[in-house]
């Protein structure tokens, strides 16, 4: 069912009306939604409202309610972040999946071996901004993440506080998530920070930060070297699961 983002206030007396141009035309045009079918809308409260369409008008659709409820769409901790941006179609990929996955925000980091410079970081970040939104409407989040500003990791690290922060380091580092979930487990609504190096991997500097900053804990991933956006994906996947078993 097609799912889309409104606020509260569009709807009234059981019924959501949606006059906004870009749900509209994505509803009216990419969509062709005819009277009688299905819509999915989730509000700023995280609450889902399957709905019917009653009414399209030249300029707004009008559905009524059948069902709502609050959305289950999140993980209940939070869950970030920190990557070397890198080349195009890889990086949105990276963003895609880390959205769908359930990330609370992504942190573009400049680290040495960084593939993007500074300029190409800030003029993309809009673009994965965007990406996250549309990856949000497709696996039917209850909260859209955010792409951040550019940052270094010692900006990142002194003026934000997490619970548990995880470098992955495949060359130096021999603890496991698993090892580290059992040492120090991630409770509910925890502030978890991932940190994932560029396509170069990190430099001896960045791993002497990592050294220095026993905060960090430097984990593998085995013993395959992946590439850069496969390790976010996976590195999530397996923080995700250690949770859920954590939690049961």
């Amino acid at each position: 069912m097609p799912h889309f983002f409104i606020k509260s206030e569009n709807i009234e007396h059981n019924k959501i009306f949606i006059n906004d141009k870009e749900n509209f035309n994505h509803i009216t045009r990419s969509l062709r939604a005819r009277t009688g079918e299905k819509l999915l809308f989730i509000d700023e409260k995280q609450i889902q409202y399957e709905t019917t369409i009653e009414n399209i008008s030249k300029d707004q659709i009008v559905t009524v309610i059948d069902k709502s409820y609050p959305s289950k769409r999140f993980l209940d901790f939070d869950l970030f972040l920190a990557q070397s941006p890198l080349r195009s179609d890889a990086q949105n990929l990276l963003i895609e999946k880390a959205t769908e996955l359930g990330v609370c925000g992504v942190y573009p980091i400049k680290t040495d071996n960084c593939a993007l410079n500074n300029e190409m970081i800030d003029k993309k970040t809009e673009k994965w901004n965007k990406i996250m939104y549309e990856s949000s409407k497709q696996c039917e989040r209850a909260i859209i993440p955010t792409c951040f500003d550019r940052t270094s990791l010692e900006e990142l690290l002194n003026k934000n506080h997490f619970d548990k922060i995880i470098a992955f380091c495949e060359r130096i580092a021999t603890n496991t998530i698993h090892k580290s979930f059992e040492q120090k487990p991630v409770k509910k609504s925890d502030k978890v920070l991932v940190i994932i190096g560029p396509e170069g991997g990190f430099s001896e500097k960045e791993f002497k930060f990592f050294e220095n900053n026993p905060e960090i804990e430097m984990l593998t991933l085995g013993d395959i070297i992946l590439r850069a956006e496969t390790a976010a994906i996976v590195g999530l996947g397996n923080i995700i699961y250690e949770y859920s078993n954590n939690k049961r």
